[in-house]
């Protein structure tokens, strides 16, 4: 059976039996698909086709309904009852299907990504929305096919292997512990809204190494996959994750903060920016960074007064409906003449958290990063972000006449940082594990952790150096049965109950590049939850 297909008939085991599967040999994504405008995930119609012969299959028996020739078109329509499928002249009304293609590729019919027809790994799931209004056309991918079409979109490949690689890792993070999952149907979408997935036409050998040579590992903190963010350009100091996100269900802002999403410095020398000074003398300069080659390192905005009075009478509408611009602007109120504008308060990397706009007819406060970018609007478009600082033009008699803002960086700038991610790849030479740990506070990398109890468990991974161990958690099993590359190996679990985890060297068993090992329940029914760890040396993470 070739992997093709056993990824295909594994998509069909997980959509039987659920879309949340204990991460073993393989694991899928569920990504809805999108329009040319990355915008609408509901669809009224589309027609698909595969690149060879395709088939329609009854999503819980998993037969066979019909299959279709290579190229034909496959159209699919809302309907009352269910969804309209012609197909080569035949018609009728289907709910609950996949299509699969299992020698070659799926597609839409005029969705195009890069300029490209849109081709697609895996199968097609069709969904109709609960009140049918309309259905979603859902992509089950297996993991690293997905991760090859995201990786070249959302990072350049210029930026080199190891840069490639540390995207490749975060990306994998992301999805299996996205922030949010907006729809229950799926897990991601294709777009910014997530992470960008293009699929088969336009991946890149580099960066399918890089997802080949990363395979299995995640970055964790304490035994959990962290979510691992990360944007274009943090300007040189990354902010901490309390200070650009509101807490997704409560809406607190400032969040609780995430201990591996803290604030970092590209250099020791660069100091804390919360004070306003601070701020204006690091994002006025092009100080020295890892960022320094980003396009948007360093920018300026301005707007003569009445034109930016005339984006706020829009913008802080719009935003008023987040809950974070007090007191709220509503349609039709008289924003008056802007007096000045005051930053009240930053984030260690200098980035503005909350700040007053000060007009004849009142004080509106705006709060969190991503509402201030959008309320500054300029041509339409939002602020790059939030690192910034003001400097106004007043005539003669102290009235404002234009509004100049000033900053550095391109995104909320948490985690890691793309273009300096490139730059320790390329100039400074680093691993991308070394990357990785610049950026997300004291991680560590490794498979995914599984908890085993009556299955064994199969995972793949690619060890760097040829070096790992197992860390054994929360367990009272009393010894610990795997199969390494072929070989079955016993160890026995000496922990004491004052420790949280035991870990074993298995190195000498390990090769550079690709692994497999097989957890095999423990004893007497007990439950244990294990991964493997990748290091420099027995006790000292990568």
């Amino acid at each position: 059976m070739g992997i093709k297909i056993k990824v295909l008939f594994f998509i069909l085991i997980c959509l039987l039996f659920g879309s949340q599967t204990v991460i073993a040999e393989y694991n899928v994504v569920r990504v809805g698909i999108t329009d040319n405008k990355f915008q609408n995930v509901l669809k009224q119609e589309i027609t698909v086709y595969g690149t060879s012969e395709c088939e329609i299959c009854d999503k819980e028996t998993r037969k066979v309904i019909d299959r279709v020739s290579a190229d034909a078109e496959i159209q699919i329509k809302n309907g009352v009852t269910g969804l309209e499928v012609v197909t080569e002249g035949k018609g009728g009304t289907l709910r609950d299907f996949v299509i699969v293609c299992p020698q070659g590729f799926l597609g839409v019919k005029d969705l195009t990504r890069k300029g490209k027809p849109a081709l697609y790994h895996g199968a097609f799931e069709l969904i109709q929305s609960k009140d049918r209004k309309g259905f979603y056309l859902v992509n089950l991918v297996e993991i690293q096919e997905y991760l090859k079409g995201v990786v070249p979109n959302e990072m350049p490949v210029r930026f080199g292997l190891e840069a490639l690689k540390a995207q490749t890792v975060a990306a994998r993070n992301y999805v299996l512990t996205p922030r949010t999952q907006a729809y229950e149907e799926f897990n991601v979408v294709d777009s910014v809204a997530s992470q960008v997935y293009f699929g088969v036409n336009t991946e890149s050998d580099l960066a399918t190494r890089a997802v080949m040579e990363t395979d299995g590992i995640v970055a964790l903190y304490n035994n959990e996959p962290i979510l691992a963010l990360y944007s274009s350009t943090a300007g040189g100091y990354t902010e901490s994750y309390a200070y650009a996100f509101s807490d997704p269900l409560t809406k607190m802002f400032p969040s609780i903060n995430k201990p591996y999403l803290v604030a970092v410095p590209d250099k020791s020398e660069f100091q804390p920016m919360e004070e306003e000074e601070k701020a204006r003398e690091f994002y006025e300069t092009k100080v020295p960074s890892f960022d320094i080659e980003s396009p948007y390192y360093r920018w300026k905005k301005e707007w003569a007064v009445g034109e930016l009075e005339n984006v706020l009478k829009s913008t802080l509408v719009t935003q008023s409906k987040t809950g974070f611009v007090h007191p709220a602007f509503k349609q039709g109120d008289d924003l008056g003449k802007i007096k000045d504008i005051k930053v009240m308060r930053r984030g260690a990397s200098g980035k503005v958290i909350e700040l007053e706009i000060m007009t004849s007819k009142g004080c509106y406060r705006v709060a969190k990063e991503l509402v201030i970018r959008r309320v500054f609007q300029k041509d339409g478009i939002s602020l790059p972000s939030a690192n910034i600082f003001f400097d106004n033009k007043s005539d003669n008699y102290g009235n404002i006449t234009d509004v100049v803002i000033y900053g550095g960086g391109y995104g909320h700038g948490v985690g890691m940082s793309q273009y300096g991610a490139g730059y320790m790849a390329t100039k400074l030479n680093q691993p991308y594990y070394n990357i990785l740990r610049h950026y997300y506070t004291g991680i560590n990398l490794g498979t995914m952790p599984v908890t085993v109890c009556g299955n064994e468990v199969k995972q793949t991974f690619w060890a760097p150096i040829g070096r790992a161990q197992l860390v054994v958690t929360n367990s009272t099993a009393a010894k610990i049965t795997v199969m390494i590359n072929g070989k079955i190996l016993e160890f026995p679990v000496t922990k004491t109950i004052f420790q949280k985890d035991y870990k074993i060297d298995i190195s000498r068993y390990i090769e550079d590049g690709a692994n497999t090992i097989i957890f095999y329940p423990p004893t007497l029914g007990r439950a244990v939850t294990l991964y493997v760890e990748l290091v420099e040396k027995y006790g000292t993470s990568l």
